[in-house]
């Protein structure tokens, strides 16, 4: 099996898989930012650095239609959306912390309902992982379990090599697919050096006595000084590659529209509002709580899973400066 490719041959690959007519997503210059973007050329490949957002959108779309509706002559007709229609993908360049995401999400859209919007995409999508070079101090990969080369989640791995080359390890059928379709792209030699991996400073955390002592306290005092800074802008949860919680709304008029699911947050004051007016998590400490617990107790409990791959990016974006590393980390020493 071959095990090496350049990074020219890279930008080759996805130029052929675009012409093919397979959707590529990878991090791509939006302005000033990077985004997990569609691309239309290999050249347009950024490595080297965490796109703003995460690649979550490449599974679970920020908006998408479920149904459509329409009302003639006093009778409703629905039609459901064509899943047969959603294309095939490779989403290239995915960090670590991006590419295990999926897997964890996995969990709950495949739960106690199937959620064929999502599965469907994950099926067709394969996924192209990128060992990670740089850290920055809101990077605290190591600490929730992964490291920057971890390979979970990934279908094919690429760790970078001196002289912009990349060795290639398999992790599925579907990396192994990939490369026997595009095997001239790829070489047998060794490939040579690695280059140094990122190195976050934070040290791997005991989430078993994190969650224990969130079992113990949930009425503590602790949620208010936390969220005494908190503006419930919802940032946190639209930039990370785990959170989850969307809305189902109905948009048009009485005799035309769609129904249409969209992302929502925990972190929102009217979240939990219900029909009747009453709100269970009515105040910004219980809905921060509930963040920390969602994270750190409740998936796990569920699922087996830490609902969060340490990639940093709600530390980055808080505009109060909330560091959720910190505080499981103070939790943690408690």
């Amino acid at each position: 099996m071959p095990n090496t490719i350049t990074e020219a041959n890279l930008r080759i690959l996805i130029d052929t898989l675009v012409t093919q007519g397979t959707r590529v997503v990878g991090p791509k210059a939006a302005g000033d930012l990077t985004l997990y973007e569609p691309l239309s050329a290999g050249s347009e490949l950024v490595l080297g650095s965490l796109p703003r957002r995460s690649a979550k959108e490449t599974f679970f779309p920020l908006c998408e239609d479920i149904l459509s509706y329409e009302k003639k002559e006093g009778k409703m007709t629905v039609a459901d959306v064509d899943l047969a229609r959603l294309p095939s993908t490779v989403l290239v360049g995915a960090l670590p912390c991006d590419a295990a995401a999926p897997g964890i999400l996995d969990a709950v859209f495949s739960w106690d309902y199937n959620d064929e919007f999502y599965l469907e995409r994950r099926k067709k999508t394969t996924i192209i992982g990128l060992a990670c070079t740089k850290a920055d101090d809101a990077c605290f990969c190591t600490a929730v379990g992964y490291s920057p080369s971890e390979t979970r989640g990934s279908d094919l791995f690429l760790i970078p090599l001196e002289g912009n080359k990349f060795r290639c390890q398999v992790i599925t059928d579907k990396g192994k697919l990939l490369v026997e379709q595009h095997k001239a792209l790829f070489g047998d030699e060794e490939g040579g050096t690695a280059l140094p991996l990122a190195t976050p400073e934070m040290e791997k955390l005991d989430l078993v006595k994190i969650r224990e002592w969130l079992d113990k306290n949930f009425e503590s005092d602790f949620w208010k000084e936390i969220a005494a800074r908190c503006v419930g802008c919802g940032a946190c949860a639209f930039i990370c590659p785990a959170c989850h919680c969307f809305d189902i709304n109905d948009e048009g008029s009485e005799g035309k529209g769609k129904r249409r699911k969209h992302w929502d947050a925990c972190g929102f004051g009217k979240f939990t509002n219900h029909a009747s007016g009453h709100n269970p998590r009515d105040v910004q400490p219980q809905r921060y709580r509930n963040r920390i617990m969602h994270k750190f107790k409740y998936y796990d409990d569920k699922f087996g899973q830490t609902l969060c791959t340490g990639c940093g990016r709600c530390v980055r974006a808080c505009p109060v400066g909330i560091d959720i590393a910190a505080i499981v980390q103070d939790i943690s020493s408690k």
